[in-house]
């Protein structure tokens, strides 16, 4: 079974109906029947909520999270061994380091990152990583 890894960017791009949407929205239809493995990492979760809160409000933010909860993602915190390997990726890459934790998740065995963010491409060299397409 496929694990698919999403970014702040997958995310944000379905909550906005962005291009791309629909793409992220078949990959959480997937999850729900149990087909596919959604994962998300802390620091792009944490992401997602920073910034929904700055542009609709708290109270907006945790609706939203209510929403996403309900879909049953895997959000895997950054201990600190996944902390020191994204350092790793981070240097072997040049990538921002958040975006390095989102690479260490999607190391391994049929697994997908899921992304818009075109900072990642580095990276294309040592995970598979599907690339929305750009507004």
């Amino acid at each position: 079974m496929v694990t698919y890894v999403l970014d702040s960017s997958a995310i944000l791009r379905y909550l906005h109906s962005q291009a791309g949407s629909d793409r992220v929205e078949e990959i959480i239809k997937e999850h729900v029947a149990g087909s596919c493995e959604v994962m998300i990492s802390g620091p792009h979760w944490g992401e997602v909520a920073g910034i929904t809160c700055k542009l609709y409000g708290r109270r907006e933010m945790e609706q939203v999270f209510s929403r996403l909860d309900a879909f049953g993602f895997r959000v895997v915190a950054a201990d600190g061994d996944r902390s020191v390997r994204s350092a790793l990726i981070k240097v072997k890459t040049g990538i921002p380091y958040v975006d390095s934790f989102a690479v260490e998740l999607a190391g391994g065995t049929d697994r997908v990152l899921v992304t818009a963010d075109f900072d990642f491409k580095p990276a294309s060299r040592d995970v598979a990583i599907e690339f929305l397409p750009a507004k």
